[in-house]
């Protein structure tokens, strides 16, 4: 049986609160987690990391989420700028989800509107979808 490697997620979260609950949601589930706390480290672990699947809060310190989604699909390496990445925010304004849709965002959740649970089924349908 081959040795199948898990999928790695990047979380890029500043609520520390927030972000463990998704860590430890998405490790239970055999993902392998790494972790930024704002815009900047998030660009840097995405770089270092080369993650299956970012999941990005847009407001941070340092660099808002917005701008680490343009960086990532600004990557000259076509399969690095489309990895699936997942809008986890507070902002549900029309024009927050136009933008995050114009750098194409693979999904957008409203923190307040969505369990682990279904964060979780997201992560794993997008997933999917990018394997086919």
């Amino acid at each position: 049986m081959p040795n199948i490697k898990p999928k790695k997620i990047l979380v890029v979260e500043d609520d520390v609160a927030m972000r463990d609950i998704v860590v430890h949601k998405l490790s239970s589930a055999g993902f392998t987690v790494v972790e930024a706390s704002d815009g900047q480290m998030g660009i840097d672990q995405f770089t270092h990391e080369r993650p299956n699947l970012v999941l990005l809060d847009l407001m941070l310190p340092e660099v808002d989420g917005f701008k680490v989604l343009e960086t990532i699909r600004d990557n000259t390496d076509k399969e690095v700028a489309e990895t699936p990445v997942i809008v986890l925010s507070n902002l549900w304004s029309n024009q927050d989800i136009l933008k995050t849709q114009a750098l194409r965002a693979d999904a957008y959740l409203v923190k307040a509107y969505f369990t682990t649970e279904e964060i979780l089924a997201k992560v794993n349908e997008i997933l999917e979808q990018k394997s086919k």
